[in-house]
């Protein structure tokens, strides 16, 4: 098969399964600007805005994408080396489909934070969203609120007309566009956090609030923060994606996004100066997006950080190869049954269980290639975000934690830095420093661990739930992670 580089000019030339941009580039003018141009972006709000561009519609909402950190300017050279283009492929058991999107049409610099601001001052940006992961959002998990007093935040109240946060830059935006009298655009998060749309606010808000008090009290007047709830498994991109969408389809992508067919979204409708026609595309709009977000974050992600540790431990690579493992899928269906769901409010026609069920087959997908390491990142933010709530619940109730006290202790375990055989465990998060101090120290000592109460907030301070982390953190290291998922199983763990 001849391989073609990704570009304007070689899009008649793919292969004819390859599905393409049915509008011309020329025709499209921005509306969008979006912070963290990533993998779950490209496969998920970027590609329902295909959809209606392709159907003709809404040529005029057109993505700018905007970087924040240094990092970002991989993607952003990669993008750039092919006009902005991107394949999405799309992989199940029975079939594996490729596509290529066409919606993004400019990439702003890090560095550039002065154009950065002029766009977001420009009216024909009507939106701004993101996707900075769950990490990014300066939450103080002690208190669940925003933490004014965050180095960079402090930094950026500092200096509000040279701002190098996102919230910086945003309220840039905004107090320029309220100066000139242009109406605000509507900030949009896309990231698992629940009440995502209220958290950015308070971003927004507090920050100004550090430097400009009646530029706060003008942003909590005008300015629209919609909550949503976003759901697509992207793995990373590795060789071995670019490999397979060469030999499969014939493209040279710098960085193609795989993922599962499966991809939902729900938002509240709240865009004062207009949005895309996001519903023709499927997303379903809302009065009260809460029971939807929470009912993804606590049983989804809270699965992908259950099974993350043990996983890790047992030397598992991928995802679909950790449920095919009986201990871990058993693991992740006692857990979800007997004490994530019970604590899961009712949400407006889904059956929970029936929704667990899909979400273990989506799991269970071998052609996606979501790797563990992937899901083991970052954990001193996805945890207070994904399991600690579901505990905080179940303390409150009187309710058993002996499930959820396992996967803290798995953590703990993971993070001491050596899986069960003695391998180094590799993960990506801005505290593993002290988690791994911490985690060493919590060997002889549990309340080392449990101490970082920036992370375990009141979670730490249980009796019942150190006693039960205590017993379980002392099993992983004596038995094992097998023989205390075993055990966990039959009944007799805590």
């Amino acid at each position: 098969m001849t391989v073609k580089k990704l570009s304007l000019a070689n899009l008649d030339q793919l292969a004819p399964d390859v599905a393409r941009p049915r509008n011309r580039r020329a025709d499209l003018s921005p509306g969008i600007l979006h912070f963290g141009i990533g993998n779950f972006h490209r496969a998920h709000q970027a590609l329902y805005l295909d959809d209606l561009m392709n159907d003709g519609l809404d040529h005029d909402w057109a993505i700018v994408g905007a970087g924040v950190l240094p990092a970002d300017n991989a993607m952003r050279e990669a993008l750039a080396g092919q006009d902005w283009l991107t394949s999405v492929v799309e992989q199940d058991a029975e079939k594996v489909t490729a596509r290529v999107t066409g919606v993004m049409i400019d990439y702003l610099r890090p560095e550039d934070r002065a154009t950065i601001v002029a766009r977001l001052a420009d009216p024909a940006i009507r939106i701004v969203s993101m996707t900075i992961t769950e990490g990014g959002y300066f939450i103080d998990a002690t208190t669940g609120t925003f933490n004014p007093g965050h180095p960079q935040i402090a930094a950026d109240a500092a200096k509000p007309d040279d701002p190098k946060t996102v919230f910086g830059l945003i309220l840039a935006g905004l107090k320029t566009r309220r100066d000139a009298g242009i109406p605000p655009f509507t900030v949009m998060s896309c990231d698992n956090i629940p009440g995502n749309g209220h958290v950015t606010a308070d971003a927004v808000v507090g920050l100004a609030e550090l430097s400009d008090p009646d530029l706060a009290t003008w942003v909590r007047g005008n300015v629209s923060f919609p909550n949503s709830m976003v759901d697509r498994i992207t793995p990373a991109t590795s060789a071995r994606e670019r490999a397979h969408l060469a030999e499969t389809f014939g493209i040279e992508d710098a960085w193609p996004v795989y993922c599962e067919p499966f991809r939902q979204w729900v938002m509240e409708d709240d865009f004062p100066t207009g949005r895309p026609a996001f519903e023709k595309a499927g997303v379903t709009f809302v009065d009260d997006v809460a029971p939807y977000e929470l009912m993804k974050i606590r049983i989804l992600n809270g699965g992908h950080a259950a099974i993350a540790y043990p996983a890790a431990l047992m030397d598992v690579h991928f995802v679909h190869e950790a449920m095919a493992e009986p201990l871990i899928r058993d693991f992740l269906s006692k857990l979800e049954e007997e004490e994530i769901i019970p604590v899961v409010p009712p949400v407006p026609g889904v059956d929970l269980k029936a929704y667990f069920a899909q979400i273990e087959d989506r799991f269970s997908n071998p052609k996606v290639g979501d790797t563990i390491a992937r899901l083991c990142q970052d954990g001193s933010n996805r945890q207070p975000k994904f399991i600690l709530p579901s505990t905080a619940d179940r303390l409150n109730e009187g309710a058993d934690i002996t499930g959820l006290s396992l996967v803290s202790a798995l953590w703990c375990r993971f993070c001491a830095g050596t899986t069960d055989s003695g391998r180094p465990t590799d993960y990506n998060d801005a505290a593993a420093g002290r988690l791994k101090e911490a985690a060493l120290a919590a060997r002889n000592d549990p309340d080392a661990f449990l101490g970082l109460h920036d992370i375990f907030g009141e979670v730490s301070r249980s009796d019942r739930f150190a006693q039960a982390f205590s017993s379980h953190l002392d099993k992983l290291w004596k038995n094992g992670t097998r023989d205390t998922l075993a055990g966990y199983i039959g009944g007799k763990a805590g």
